[in-house]
């Protein structure tokens, strides 16, 4: 539970915001139609929770203090947040229901945003929620109504539908290539080979797939996200083990070509999951059908 003894308040916090702007106790009580003492005094409270002065007086000015510095940061988060939560709830009418779902970050700007044109059409009353999530666990403790994932089948308590299969390609920009068409792939190792976090033994696998070795499949640059490996290998950074699926784009457009002809099949596959005890709510219903009605385009 919260412990209210160190929750300032709403009013507390903007007449600090406000008077950070201003460096004026009275300027900033004017913007917020309130007396210079009742500011003053919100801020003098404000100072006594923290245990910390938030503005002191140099030459007749206020300046703020270190710890007021800091303070304004977290400040401003807490204030944006909330107006930004006031303007989502005043968006919906009476009838609308929010659908949050949660996707791998570049599975979701590369694959998923690209079908959900037409949504809002369809189904006006449904406020599409996405947020980057990575584990599908977080569909049982009910932050998301519907998970995508990329593993080995259904996650206990969720039922989980098959979308499809992935095949990793090494890919670069055209000009990270040597004039002289390579002869072996362990030869892909001196252009410095692009690691990815969540897939750590992607190259060796595919140097093994291949009946290679090298010592250099764990040597590289490691990236968080497949869309950071996409850019480094765009820019000429060194070689990208990839999904086809996600740079089919830039492949068209000749701005990364295959290293090497051999695109390795993965043993997982990405799912669209949801809670057991959700399969017959409209909503989630709504939006599996959407999905399954565009997985080919």
């Amino acid at each position: 539970m919260l412990n209210k003894r160190y929750l300032p308040s709403i009013t507390a916090l903007q007449c600090f915001e406000a008077v950070t702007r201003h460096l004026s106790f009275t300027r900033a009580a004017e913007e917020l139609n309130l007396t210079q003492s009742a500011v003053s005094k919100q801020v003098a409270q404000l100072e006594e929770l923290l245990q910390h002065l938030l503005f002191r007086r140099v030459r007749r000015r206020l300046q703020l203090t270190p710890a007021g510095d800091l303070y304004l940061v977290e400040v401003r988060k807490i204030l944006t947040q909330v107006e930004m939560s006031t303007h989502y709830l005043r968006s919906y009418g009476g009838e609308t229901e929010v659908l949050r779902v949660s996707t791998p970050y570049t599975f979701g700007a590369r694959w998923l945003v690209p079908r959900l044109k037409g949504w809002r059409l369809r189904h006006p009353h449904i406020h599409l929620d996405l947020c980057n999530e990575q584990e599908p666990d977080e569909l049982l403790q009910g932050h998301s109504d519907l998970a995508f994932y990329f593993g080995q089948g259904a996650r206990p308590g969720t039922e989980s539908l098959k979308l499809f299969s992935e095949e990793l390609v090494a890919v670069c920009a055209p000009d990270s290539l040597p004039a002289e068409p390579l002869t072996d792939p362990r030869q892909l190792a001196d252009l410095v080979l692009l690691q990815n976090a969540s897939r750590p033994q992607g190259w060796h696998e595919w140097f093994e797939q291949q009946g290679y070795q090298t010592e250099h499949s764990y040597h590289g640059p490691r990236f968080e996200t497949f869309y950071m490996c996409i850019r480094a290998a765009q820019v000429g950074c060194g070689v990208a083990l990839l999904p086809r699926f996600l740079v089919e784009e830039e492949l068209a457009e000749g701005k990364l070509v295959i290293a090497w002809e051999y695109a390795m099949p993965s043993q997982d596959a990405y799912y669209l999951a949801y809670p057991e005890h959700s399969a017959e709510v409209p909503k989630v219903r709504d939006f599996v059908r959407w999905m399954l009605e565009r997985i080919d385009q």
